[in-house]
């Protein structure tokens, strides 16, 4: 009896249902906005890291879903991000080096993002030496997704087999070092042991290596240029920026690394190979510039290892590098669903997430304090020289035509290096190669 009851009263609701003018209430779904982020991130752990991050994102915002989409290393993603451009086909959001902000703003691909990180509590908490990165001609145009900068790896234990008790701090120092390092460890009448690995190349790595040395020496790359704008608006025209590459600094960082190979305390990379570590791992260079995100690796071969500050001539230097976070035109709805992906990138917890997986530094000055980073920190004390180092870190010139810069730079360096000019000879040339550039530009 029961059973029939059931039956019937199943029945009745079904028949209720097909009535004329008879409607249940069904709640509607929240509309999800798709964004797309395209990066690069690389190695892939990194890349893992990041997917989880964005999958936790997106959890904890049903209305909105990120799709982190990976598009190759730097020089195979450029000519994919102008295309997309040209063709209106942008991605919400990517992860790219801030050096591309110039050429991004002349293709009037991005909209200031000064009034809404104004308007944010998290821009307090930003590290006002990132503003560099983020800022041209008064206008803020990306957040910093994760940070670096350069330093000097070491094998104490090759340190203390030459004796050597204290760090090298001055330009004197690191060079007397270094020649104490450059040994004969079998005894055979030939150097086995080079003190320090310089990096041979015109790419971007050589030209990040060496700009510490330049900004140390107390050079500029561009006039006017101070360094870092404890987070204030800093304007840069575009289309005047006036370029000194023959600075009586320049010229003395690089007659320093001359001087170095000249002396036998520095050996040269394989050319643009200056990143690999194969010789610092053999014990065969005692010494080599590179920056945290070697710190993984590094850890992985189970080698000793320290880092030391970038040695000072005039003043405390070092080179700031990482990716910022870019907004880019699409549609109001998507560029209000990108700035809250980019709080979320710029909150404590990310940033605390980010740093310990991949080994960047947070960009959250909470996130560097918080008590999960201070234990990361307690197992890994190289993590401190580069925060350290983060007060008086210098960001590359945000202008539309760095890449012509870095390109005339590392000329002039691999031509010092491979001693077929001065260091006079090989900056002025570079500046006249920049200044006709300039002259045809504006023509």
């Amino acid at each position: 009896m029961r059973v029939r009851q059931y039956l019937g009263c199943c029945l009745l609701c079904l028949c209720l249902l097909v009535l004329p003018g008879c409607q249940l209430a069904v709640a509607t779904p929240p509309a999800v906005t798709q964004l797309t982020l395209w990066q690069g991130v690389n190695p892939p752990p990194n890349r893992a890291v990041l997917q989880r991050l964005v999958d936790q994102f997106n959890q904890e915002h049903p209305t909105i879903h990120v799709e982190s989409q990976y598009v190759g290393q730097s020089d195979q993603q450029l000519p994919k991000i102008l295309a997309a451009i040209v063709g209106k086909s942008v991605p919400d959001l990517l992860w790219y080096s801030p050096l591309l902000t110039g050429r991004l703003v002349e293709l009037d691909a991005l909209y200031p993002l000064e009034d809404w990180l104004n308007a944010s509590p998290l821009r307090s908490q930003l590290d006002p030496a990132l503003f560099d990165s983020m800022v041209l001609e008064n206008h803020l145009w990306s957040i910093p997704f994760g940070t670096n900068n350069v330093g000097i790896f070491y094998r104490p234990s090759l340190f203390q087999a030459a004796g050597i008790t204290a760090l090298p701090k001055t330009w004197t120092e690191l060079r007397q070092v270094a020649h104490q390092l450059t040994r004969d460890t079998d005894g055979d009448g030939r150097t086995d042991q080079h003190g320090l690995l310089l990096p041979l190349g015109k790419g971007e790595w050589t030209v990040f290596m060496w700009l510490p040395f330049l900004w140390s020496g107390g050079g500029e790359l561009t006039a006017g240029d101070q360094g870092a704008n404890e987070g204030t608006l800093h304007a840069i025209d575009s289309s005047h920026t006036t370029v000194q590459l023959t600075s009586p600094g320049a010229i003395a960082a690089l007659q320093y690394w001359r001087d170095l190979l000249d002396d036998g305390s520095a050996i040269l990379s394989a050319p643009e190979r200056g990143y690999e570590l194969d010789g610092f791992l053999a014990g065969k260079v005692a010494m080599q510039l590179s920056g945290p995100w070697t710190l993984g690796q590094l850890l992985a071969t189970g080698v000793d290892f320290g880092v030391l500050p970038i040695p000072m001539q005039v003043t405390q230097a070092t080179a700031i590098g990482g990716e910022n976070l870019f907004l880019l035109k699409t549609t109001p709805e998507h560029e209000q669903a990108a700035r809250v992906f980019a709080e979320y990138v710029l909150s404590e917890s990310f940033q605390t997430q980010w740093a310990i997986g991949t080994g960047y530094l947070p960009t959250n000055l909470r996130s560097r304090h918080s008590n999960i980073y201070e234990a990361y920190k307690a197992q890994q004390p190289a993590v401190d020289v580069f925060l350290s180092q983060t007060a008086y870190g210098r960001s590359r010139p945000i202008v539309p035509g760095y890449n012509r810069l870095s390109e005339a730079l590392g000329r002039a360096i691999e031509a010092t290096l491979l001693g077929r000019s001065t260091p006079l000879q090989a900056l002025t040339a570079a500046q006249k190669r920049l200044d006709l550039f300039q002259s045809n530009r504006y023509q």
